[in-house]
């Protein structure tokens, strides 16, 4: 797995955070990655949070949403939104919206896409690239920072905002 650097502006920085909202980890394997999403997955508050996931290209975020969406019992193929923008998603009883911002680059495609809309419904939002539309998008209540050590290795920093991300982290 190739790893491209990343030149983007972390939004949320962490800095001022208490020492409850935030969370360090090391993934060893994939392995470890599916874990930390059935962990995440049981957490009653996910369904209405919004995730951030940062990371360079290759990190590892995809993998992560791939596992987080099985775990809260998505079927079929589960694609990556890169050129879509947004992937809608179906669980039992949870509508989910994978977002890719990666390619995002004009704000009217906010309005034009019913992002608005989405963000402002009840379910699930997971967005990769958030900063691409940071001014945008609500705070996160979770923010996953990925970074690859080598080509298994992780190292997880997770950052919650607000007190409905404090509440999962406390769950995890």
């Amino acid at each position: 797995m190739t790893v491209a650097p990343h030149t983007g502006q972390i939004v949320e920085s962490g800095a001022d955070a208490p020492a409850e909202a935030i969370r360090h980890f090391i993934w060893h394997s994939e392995a470890d990655t599916e874990a930390f999403a059935r962990q995440l997955a049981a957490q009653p508050l996910l369904a209405n949070a919004f995730l951030t996931l940062h990371g360079d290209l290759g990190a590892g975020k995809t993998t992560l949403v791939r596992h987080l969406l099985r775990a809260l019992g998505v079927q079929g193929r589960i694609k990556s939104p890169t050129y879509a923008v947004v992937e809608p998603h179906e669980a039992p009883n949870l509508s989910i919206w994978h977002f890719d911002f990666y390619r995002f680059d004009d704000p009217r495609e906010w309005e034009d896409a019913g992002f608005r809309d989405i963000f402002a419904n009840p379910g699930l939002k997971v967005a990769e690239w958030p900063e691409k539309a940071a001014a945008l998008t609500p705070p996160a209540d979770l923010a996953i920072h990925i970074e690859a050590i080598d080509d298994t290795e992780r190292k997880v920093t997770l950052l919650a905002p607000t007190p409905a991300g404090r509440a999962m982290l406390q769950g995890l």
